[in-house]
């Protein structure tokens, strides 16, 4: 029989409290921290709850269901600021007037309206992976007062609109570096305080990314093309081949023919998924990677040049002093005078 639960979003912790009696699941609470996992009967996995200060809470969940679930938010009078980011399978979202389904790699931002619900429909026997991030916006009115003047009047009327009289959705594809810090966050093994600030930090880094990804697509319409499923997944492995093989150089139109599309589709799924182009993006992970290779290494400078798979050491400390501001002599030496303080 499926599962089907009605709850306010006053707070994440209340949220997830009411999801665990719903299930009929034990929750454990420590500090601020709430989790249960899923009764064998129900199905297999959990669901976690984290608060922070300013308003801002997330909740992460995997798990695997032997009945569908459906979660409905109350209609209430001052809404939050939510995002939504599917990982796994197929998830159904329905508002008062949107009915969306949310697939892998797809994310989903909303201003509810003033006595609006919403309903996230989750399905048996599919692996559902999903992270959940809602901002109270009355509370973190204090956190940005003094950006407000700053601020785009886009991201102005997101965060100052705190009773849902502008209903707002957004959805779209996600970064795959925002999939990437979401796999941080659920593989954090720190504990107590460090593991606190970690995904706090790791939180506001993908809020920050996120609305990046919105504002640019907003400023360049041509951004909206819809990207297949089929196409995400290939800019996944390009990614993938592009990490793996930082030592090699690869032109655009070979790592294009090697997941299957043509150049154009490639550069227009990494300007929709990353903001950068394919050439940028292999640049950026070449220099991150000279930076730790500089920092664990005893290779030298000119090793190094090589081992990213660029063959001119000038430019190599050009690249670098571009993205950190010193050059790669300067870090080193920077970098061994720190070790040798900590000595």
């Amino acid at each position: 029989m499926p599962i089907k639960t009605t709850l306010v979003h006053d707070s994440i912790k209340s949220i997830v409290l009411e999801l665990s009696k719903a299930v009929k699941a034990k929750h454990d609470e420590d500090n601020n921290e709430l989790c249960f996992d899923f009764p064998k009967e129900v199905g297999d996995g959990y669901i976690k709850a984290i608060e922070f200060d300013f308003g801002i809470g997330i909740i992460i969940a995997d798990f695997l269901l032997k009945e569908n679930l459906s979660i409905t938010f109350k209609k209430e009078k001052i809404n939050p600021l939510k995002f939504f980011f599917n990982l796994d399978s197929k998830i159904e979202f329905i508002g008062s007037e949107n009915q969306l389904k949310l697939n892998r790699l797809e994310s989903l931002m909303l201003g509810p309206g003033t006595n609006e619900s919403q309903t996230f429909n989750f399905f048996k026997n599919k692996p559902t992976t999903f992270l959940y991030i809602q901002v109270n916006r009355k509370r973190f009115e204090e956190k940005i007062e003094q950006f407000i003047n700053d601020m785009s009047e886009d991201l102005e009327t997101l965060f100052r609109d705190l009773n849902g009289i502008n209903k707002f959705y957004h959805k779209g594809y996600y970064s795959l570096e925002i999939a990437s810090i979401i796999e941080d966050f659920k593989s954090c093994e720190l504990t107590d305080f460090m593991q606190s600030i970690y995904l706090e930090g790791k939180t506001y880094e993908i809020i920050t990314q996120y609305l990046q990804l919105y504002t640019n697509k907003n400023n360049r319409p041509d951004n909206h093309k819809l990207l297949r499923k089929s196409t995400v997944t290939k800019i996944e492995e390009a990614v993938s081949i592009i990490k793996k093989e930082l030592d090699v150089r690869i032109s655009v139109n070979t790592l294009a023919k090697r997941v299957g599309l043509n150049q154009n589709t490639l550069q227009c799924g990494f300007k929709q998924l990353f903001s950068t182009s394919v050439n940028e993006y292999i640049r950026d992970h070449k220099i991150e990677y000279a930076k730790n290779l500089l920092e664990n290494s005893e290779l030298n400078i000119t090793e190094i040049t090589y081992k990213i798979g660029i063959n001119s050491r000038s430019y190599f400390s050009k690249l670098f002093k571009t993205k950190y501001g010193i050059t790669p002599k300067q870090y080193i030496a920077q970098s061994r005078k720190e070790d040798n303080k900590s000595a």
